[in-house]
């Protein structure tokens, strides 16, 4: 068997903003009907957040729900995790409608950290990220640059951006170049 690796190896390009790759990081998606009592409770159970509003991400740590359209959530659990996870998932609702599959070797997961993060997500997605339209909490599936991207606020300093696997080299190296003074394409 081999062993896992994280989509960028925990690259990270330091500065004013820093960007960085967090690691493997268990990622499930659950589809069906999230309305449903026991769908929430499960969410919740496996996560020990509370379950998201429309538009919203509940994170802390490595765990989290980030609501991602009206029947779809992401569940985030240590990577270690997932498996444990998806047969709790399967149990508890086995006589419901649902589709719950692993993600995390599809999707990278990147962190940008700093007191202008805002204005570096604002220079690449199409999304208002002024603070009254986009708080700590708020959760968003665009694009960055030329990639389809989904982003959180963990707090006032923090975004998370998720991305393909297989973009996530493009969209680091987008992000990175963003965090850096001037326009997006600016070279010293």
């Amino acid at each position: 068997m081999s062993n896992a690796v994280s989509a960028l190896n925990g690259k990270i390009a330091a500065g004013e903003v820093t960007i960085r790759e967090a690691g493997l990081r268990g990622m499930i998606t659950l589809r069906g009907d999230l309305s449903d009592s026991k769908i929430k409770s499960v969410c919740t159970g496996l996560t020990g957040v509370n379950f998201p509003a429309v538009g919203q991400a509940n994170c802390v740590g490595e765990k989290g729900l980030c609501w991602m359209s009206p029947d779809e959530l992401l569940i985030l659990v240590p990577y270690a995790e997932v498996n444990d996870a998806l047969a709790q998932i399967a149990k508890t609702l086995k006589k419901k409608h649902h589709l719950a599959e692993n993600v995390s070797d599809a999707r990278a997961l990147i962190t940008v950290e700093g007191a202008f993060a805002r204005e570096v997500i604002a220079k690449l997605a199409p999304v208002d990220l002024h603070p009254e339209a986009f708080q700590p909490g708020e959760f968003r599936r665009s694009h960055i640059g030329q990639v389809a991207a989904a982003f959180w606020m963990r707090d006032a300093d923090t975004i998370e951006v998720i991305c393909f696997r297989s973009v996530a080299d493009y969209a680091f190296d987008l992000l990175a170049m963003s965090a850096k003074a001037g326009p997006v394409g600016y070279f010293d």
